[in-house]
């Protein structure tokens, strides 16, 4: 679908906003005397000890002459040294001199302090929100690649904690639910804890390379209905098919248990877990009357389907 003017106009906004929050535009980078595009090339040549030049350009996306002037002036000011390459007379190898790792340190100093206070002076759930909202504007727009691979696993020593925290701190930052929702949790990994029947009920892990990506369980709703509950896939790991992985290993489950049915509860919100439900075959069944739950007015759902 192609992005509308709003669209267009909600992302330029954003650019406005946040671009004075962190106060590029003003005279110099965290009270300094250099703009944005020179702490990012002082930033850039701190990561090594020498850069070859036309990479560090090719890394910036910047022009060559720009770079080739600001570089100039960086040697004046003795922050660089600049010569050939070994060998190839037409490459160029810059590296920050003792003075360029000063002013390094220097602006890395105050970058960290102003991000601190600009954390800091955040109420502890909105600034979960906030880091939250940033690693998705990343992981989206990023040219991380998407986890190349994964696999379903029992659970281990830790894992029960793990979800728990995990749906406490996501459905905090992406729905603003407060801490009931977590405890709620935290109770119905108990409760399967404590009254496991490894017959008719069973829980995974999706996992790539030692990093947890998601969880779901399947318990026992009634003595011909199953339950699947605590579907959560991490944000990273969105759009793999781990979803859908743990959903059908539910529904696979079940079946093999002797259940006639599998049910869930859900809300209004999830509607990125609906696509799910619908392409595992789960139909809409019953909406509930709205109502107060975790912090916020709840509109749940039960999606059912027959095995």
């Amino acid at each position: 679908m192609e992005a509308t003017l709003e669209d267009v106009g909600t992302v330029r906004a954003f650019n406005r906003f946040y671009t004075g929050v962190i106060g590029v535009l003003g005279e110099g980078l965290v009270r300094s005397p250099y703009s944005l595009t020179e702490a990012r090339v002082i930033f850039e040549l701190a990561q090594r000890e020498d850069s070859e030049v036309l990479a560090l350009r090719r890394a910036l996306d910047l022009d060559a002459g720009y770079l080739s002037r600001m570089l100039a002036r960086f040697e004046t000011d003795g922050l660089v040294a600049r010569e050939r390459a070994p060998g190839d007379a037409r490459r160029q190898i810059v590296r920050l001199t003792a003075r360029g790792r000063e002013v390094f340190a220097m602006l890395d100093e105050r970058s960290v302090a102003e991000i601190r206070e600009l954390l800091d002076g955040l109420a502890p759930g909105d600034r979960r929100r906030l880091l939250a909202a940033m690693r998705t504007v990343q992981d989206v727009l990023g040219e991380r690649p998407r986890e190349a691979g994964f696999a379903l696993r029992p659970l281990r020593p830790g894992d029960l904690g793990w979800v728990v925290e995990r749906n406490g701190a996501l459905y905090d930052a992406e729905c603003g639910w407060d801490r009931t929702y977590e405890a709620l949790v935290a109770s119905v990994v108990a409760d399967y804890v404590r009254g496991h029947d490894p017959e008719r009920e069973n829980a995974w892990i999706a996992e790539s390379d030692g990093e947890r990506l998601g969880a779901v369980f399947c318990v026992r709703r009634e003595d011909d209905v199953a339950q699947l509950r605590l579907l959560h896939v991490e944000p990273r790991a969105r759009g793999t098919g781990v979803g859908a992985a743990l959903v059908a290993a539910c529904v696979d489950f079940a079946a093999e248990a002797g259940y006639a049915e599998i049910m869930l509860w859900t809300t209004a919100l999830q509607r990125p877990a609906h696509r799910l439900y619908e392409r595992a075959g789960f139909v809409l069944a019953e909406r509930e009357a709205p109502v107060e739950r975790f912090g916020d007015v709840v509109d749940g759902q039960v999606w059912r389907r027959k095995l």
